[in-house]
């Protein structure tokens, strides 16, 4: 890109023909401080925060691939804004761990052209969705997740992760309700609907493991980061209601904190990270 960062990136494009969205958005890191916390080690932000953005790059890659095939057109628009959400989570978080890493590397470096293995986000992001009951299953439990989360970085000693986090929030929070109001209409509607609603759910859950296991990075950075075990009260109580309203079980198989990425990221990768590749370098 030709701007310094991904905030500037946001709001720079009055004279830009090629900008699709509009011009005129506020910047949700203006005059925000961008100078790392007292005794923060650079490495272990910048990794925490490629934690919490490729969650949602990789998220938001996978609801793109919904949009034309949700079962209504209201449904395409929304799941193609609550990628256009995440993905502007993500810009933001690659940006900073960018910045805190000091290795010259921006958001396009770090979302196109990092290997698997360097790749951070939980297993949950990744998997295929069969039919639209799992992938309201996964929305459904990421959501919960994630806004707790946000919830509490917006509390951040590093300014920006606050700042993010607060930003996330009011997004979220549209998430979750989306989420969970297609569960409940799925949940308790048609035998065929109930089944397929609670197949994904059964799909999902050996996935919530990792969301709650701590993490080492997180640990070493006691008032930035959150303690993933702190959420698991919250993520249950707001599960627990849906699931109520939405005549579904809670599913019964152990969830698993196995760490690790699984054979559908290369698949992932390589339709997300293919023209930048072909093309180094290359302006679009």
């Amino acid at each position: 890109m030709s701007f310094d960062d991904a905030y500037q990136a946001l709001t720079d494009h009055d004279d830009d023909a090629r900008w699709a969205y509009g011009t005129g958005f506020a910047d949700p890191l203006a005059g925000v401080p961008t100078e790392l916390p007292e005794g923060v080690d650079a490495a272990d932000l910048a990794a925490y925060c490629l934690m919490l953005g490729d969650d949602a790059l990789i998220l938001s890659h996978r609801l793109q691939q919904w949009v034309t095939r949700a079962p209504e057109l209201e449904d395409e628009m929304a799941i193609a804004n609550i990628a256009l959400d995440l993905l502007g989570q993500a810009r933001l978080l690659l940006t900073r761990a960018g910045e805190a890493e000091g290795a010259g590397r921006g958001e396009d470096d770090l979302a196109y052209l990092r290997e698997a293995a360097e790749f951070r986000h939980v297993r949950l992001v990744e998997r295929q969705d069969e039919h639209f009951g799992h992938l309201i299953a996964r929305l459904l439990v990421f959501s919960v997740w994630r806004l707790a989360l946000l919830d509490r970085l917006s509390a951040s000693r590093d300014p920006v992760l606050a700042a993010i986090g607060a930003k996330g929030v009011k997004e979220v929070a549209y998430h979750r309700e989306y989420a969970a109001g297609w569960a409940v209409r799925l949940g308790d509607g048609t035998p065929l609907s109930h089944e397929r609603m609670q197949a994904g759910l059964d799909a999902v859950w050996p996935l919530i493991g990792e969301l709650f296991e701590p993490h080492e990075v997180e640990q070493r950075l006691p008032g930035v980061a959150i303690d993933r075990a702190s959420l698991r009260s919250e993520f249950d109580a707001v599960i627990a209601q849906v699931l109520e309203a939405a005549t579904l079980d809670r599913p019964t198989s152990a969830p698993s904190s196995e760490r690790g990425h699984g054979p559908e990221l290369a698949e992932i990768l390589a339709e997300m990270q293919g023209l930048a590749r072909a093309t180094p370098g290359g302006v679009w």
